[in-house]
């Protein structure tokens, strides 16, 4: 019965969660290491070139980033 209630009550809370966003980041590592796996969460080519460097690979441009399209604060008056 405990079982049961455990597993129900996991459910509800997965139910309840909602859908995982997915990354959006212009910048995607490609490891040697790991069966060639690939991170696509740099801000910056020179942060993606930081994580690659002494374990092996490369950095390139996501394919699929899609920039943020809402309204950008208004510049900082000096």
């Amino acid at each position: 019965m405990r079982l049961l209630i455990i597993t129900l009550r996991i459910f509800a809370a997965s139910a309840l969660a909602g859908p995982a966003a997915a990354q959006n980041y212009p910048w995607c590592a490609h490891y040697d290491k790991d069966g060639g796996s690939m991170v696509c969460g740099f801000t910056s080519f020179e942060q993606c070139l930081a994580d690659v460097r002494g374990i092996g690979g490369f950095c390139e441009q996501n394919n699929t980033y899609v920039p943020h399209t809402g309204p950008r604060p208004a510049p900082a008056q000096r």
